[in-house]
């Protein structure tokens, strides 16, 4: 049937009744260019594997006459260490020996000085488009848009960039910004249906809402007609199957390279007349229980893939830059350090409050505060190193030192009293307790002592929030100093120094308590 399918299928094509267009994308990378493993997943993701599946697709659908795209959806940057140490210089030479089409910036590619992306953007063999980023300096020169010209097919791909981004990383924006995105789209989609058979949306914005006012995919669906394609990222949402808005189809691919989503498409007369959207596992596994042996046996959710030689080679390469400090132990742990994205960004944990102390500790301040989208990992237990304290703390924060009032602090809490559960605002202490009821902070102490509101405290943060990331603007124009300490490095010496190298528990009780 499969042959039967495809053979009509060229059919068609042959006699010019309709084209076809096969979408692949992946988003949310976030440095994982190599396998990796998970709780019960072992081995799973890698550029080098998703290229043999791009390589394969392209191969299919250009025997049958049709044509390929493979698109990024934002969030190249921060996640893994030796992505992180070398700009995701590995990621962009694999993304181009992998021939991508176009990519779209993400919030995380503002992690860093703009600079910094202008010599990503320099290395790419790709365009970023973005259609509602504007840079007064003009370090960042990207095009909104591109016209993909396959002779008897126009498509046209803009690119969106959640306007978060400008609570998210404001450090390195100095005066960029990112205009409303349905605004943007609402002015730009008729030019471009003038142009192209075909308009996608190549967009960061995710598709449940990431905070108040900022626009989700399914909203530009709902708000913009013309967009035959939205192809999503932010949100890092496992979609089982795409969704459908407005007669615009919507996909996603998860994070991390897991899935890469294959939407193919027939076009006749400037219109999709059917389509199929599917998210091809990247060798994920199926826990299938243990042999006799007490060994762990998987099986492979779909069909295995092996690596692309020439883009493992290349990769390996750059694995090999650094890795010998990234490797050295730094202590041991008896107990997993939680770090868990659902668990920070709803609750304190054990890593959470080691972090908080680690800062307060190294500056002696009364309270130190930190936002969990910042802490991006789990340690596992066993021995530590470096490489596992910058993957959990793969920003490069530093850490920054403010003289608060109590009053001043009172603001702090109310804010985040108000953030959702999920959310990367989410609060983190060391030094302060606190608990709200329906979103109002009811009881507050520092050092278990009320907090007096004319009393001045010294409070540690870090740099991302001293400037008003995550919506911290209360705090961006308070007298204060950055230190110049990494938020990682004082994390390793606090392991080293304040816990003797050996962590056997640690404390997880709640520092906030909300009801």
């Amino acid at each position: 049937m499969r042959k039967f399918l495809a053979l009509l299928l060229l059919v068609i094509v042959c006699f010019g009744f309709a084209t076809r267009l096969t979408i692949l994308h992946i988003n949310d990378t976030h440095g994982h260019a190599w396998t990796f493993s998970e709780s019960g997943n072992p081995d799973i993701g890698g550029f080098a594997a998703i290229a043999t599946i791009v390589e394969e697709v392209r191969k299919e659908v250009e025997s049958q006459g049709g044509h390929v795209l493979f698109l990024h959806a934002g969030d190249l940057n921060t996640g893994v260490p030796e992505s992180d140490q070398l700009d995701a210089a590995p990621d962009i030479v694999a993304l181009n020996m992998m021939k991508l089409d176009a990519a779209t910036f993400g919030n995380h590619e503002f992690d860093k000085p703009k600079t910094t992306l202008a010599k990503q953007m320099k290395l790419a063999s790709f365009p970023f488009v973005c259609a509602n980023f504007a840079d007064p300096e003009e370090i960042i020169k990207q095009e909104p848009y591109i016209i993909k010209d396959f002779e008897n097919l126009k498509v046209a791909i803009f690119g969106l960039t959640t306007e978060e981004t400008a609570i998210l990383e404001p450090i390195h924006l100095n005066g960029a910004t990112f205009s409303n995105a349905i605004e943007t789209s609402k002015k730009l989609v008729p030019e471009l249906r003038s142009k192209a058979d075909v308009v996608i949306a190549l967009v960061h914005l995710g598709w449940e809402p990431q905070g108040e006012g900022k626009t989700t995919s399914r909203e530009l669906a709902q708000m913009v007609s013309g967009i035959d394609v939205i192809v999503d990222g932010h949100s890092h949402t496992k979609f089982d199957e795409a969704q459908i808005v407005n007669n615009t189809i919507v996909v996603q691919a998860w994070e991390w390279g897991k899935y890469v989503g294959r939407l193919d498409l027939e076009i006749q007369d400037g219109k999709i007349v059917s389509w199929n959207w599917r998210p091809i596992p990247v060798n994920l596994k199926i826990y299938k229980g243990k042999d006799d042996s007490g060994k762990d046996i998987y099986e492979y959710a779909e069909k295995p893939y092996t690596e692309n030689f020439y883009v493992r080679t290349v990769l390996s390469y750059f694995k090999s830059l650094g890795s010998e400090k990234l490797d050295a132990v730094i202590g041991e742990t008896k107990i997993i350090l939680d770090g868990e994205r659902t668990n920070v960004r709803a609750r304190d944990t054990n890593l959470s409050n080691l972090i908080c102390d680690a800062m307060a500790w190294k500056t002696r301040a009364d309270v130190a505060l930190t936002n969990g989208g910042g802490i991006r990992a789990s340690i596992k237990s066993g021995k530590i190193t470096i490489r596992d304290v910058l993957t959990v703390l793969p920003f490069g924060n530093t850490l920054y030192v403010i003289k608060m009032t109590g009053k001043e602090i009172m603001e702090v809490l109310n804010y985040a009293a108000t953030i959702k559960e999920g959310q990367g605002a989410f609060l983190h202490t060391s030094g302060l307790t606190w608990k709200s009821v329906a979103g109002k902070v009811v009881e507050a102490k520092i050092n278990n002592e009320p907090i007096i509101p004319e009393k001045i405290y010294t409070v540690v943060t870090n740099n991302y929030m001293a400037q008003g990331g995550d919506g911290y603007t209360m705090l961006k124009d308070l007298p204060g100093y950055d230190t110049g300490f990494r938020m990682d490095s004082i994390v390793v010496e606090y392991i080293q120094t304040a816990l003797n190298g050996l962590i056997e528990d640690y404390d997880s009780n709640p520092r906030y308590i909300r009801e």
